[in-house]
């Protein structure tokens, strides 16, 4: 009988003994992720007594952490582009204002020969005309942007809408020197993508390559085993890795001393597109040619 009662008290006073580590330690975590909760730290939790279920939870908090500051690092990473974003709409609209408000001045003078303002009403026109890509620009991205987005999913003869693409820029393929060389599949090619979509890609990735190409560009439609691929290349001696990397970015520019009509959102624009249809659209730097490739599953 002394015997179990002994044996009782041992196990109780286990018990008791583990229970009140087991309580030292759920206070040393809550102190820990107080300490974290309010920035005075970003370490991890770590244990001073093991017991698996404890360390299961921490494990738990220290992932849960994790994902807290990976959300942290997005929400700045989102500011800051919000920033920089409506910095550069401010710039991008407000200097062909200013040329604009400018010349309808000039033209309001009556010291304006008739050769004078036809000129300066040709340049408000264009500066007209620029803002008018601008503001199209970024009501297209805000709305690709948006979960609602509308895409019409339908089979879509790749080849034929290539074709079209590619005769309407035959005239600016022409004023720039460039032969392009095409290279199709033999079989017919259907995808399952909204044409209209589809053909704003086309036209942004073909406009891209003419604009910074010094040289041929090469457009490639391949069919692969899992996947369909449309390529678009250039020479583009000047870019380099770090900037391939950002060519998807809003409002980048590889050429920041680049003027003309557009903001820096047509690649947005086109890999927004090939999201919404199930697409993907990547950018690589191969032995200074700058290679886009459209893909979509077999």
């Amino acid at each position: 009988m002394l015997y179990i009662t002994l044996i009782s008290v041992i196990v109780a006073l286990f018990f008791l003994i583990r229970l009140f580590f087991i309580k030292k330690e759920i206070k040393r975590v809550t102190k820990q992720i107080n300490q974290f909760n309010h920035h005075q730290t970003e370490k991890k939790i770590d244990l001073a007594f093991f017991d698996k279920h404890i360390e299961k939870l921490a494990k738990e908090i220290n992932d849960q952490m994790d994902l807290t500051k990976q959300a942290l690092a997005e929400k700045r990473r989102t500011e800051n582009e919000l920033k920089q974003a409506i910095a550069n709409i401010s710039h991008d609209i407000r200097t062909p204002m200013t040329s604009i408000l400018g010349y309808i001045q000039l033209l309001e003078s009556a010291d304006v020969s008739p050769e004078q303002r036809k000129e300066y009403t040709a340049i408000v026109k264009n500066g007209a005309l620029r803002l008018k890509v601008l503001l199209e620009d970024f009501f297209e991205l805000s709305i690709i942007e948006s979960a609602d987005y509308p895409v019409r999913i339908e089979p879509i003869k790749l080849n034929h809408l290539l074709l079209e693409v590619l005769v309407g820029f035959y005239e600016a393929f022409h004023q720039r020197g460039i032969e392009p060389i095409v290279t199709l599949h033999e079989e017919e090619i259907t995808i399952k993508a909204d044409a209209s979509a589809l053909k704003r890609v086309l036209e942004n990735l073909l406009s891209n390559a003419i604009k910074h190409s010094r040289d041929n560009v090469t457009i490639s439609l391949q069919k692969k085993q899992a996947s369909i691929e449309l390529i678009i290349s250039n020479p583009a001696p000047q870019l380099t890795e770090s900037e391939v990397s950002l060519l998807f970015d809003r409002f980048y520019k590889a050429d920041q001393t680049r003027t003309g009509k557009g903001a820096g959102l047509g690649l947005s624009i086109a890999k927004g597109l090939m999201r919404k249809m199930d697409g993907n659209l990547t950018a690589q730097l191969t032995d200074q040619q700058l290679v886009m490739t459209c893909e979509w599953k077999a």
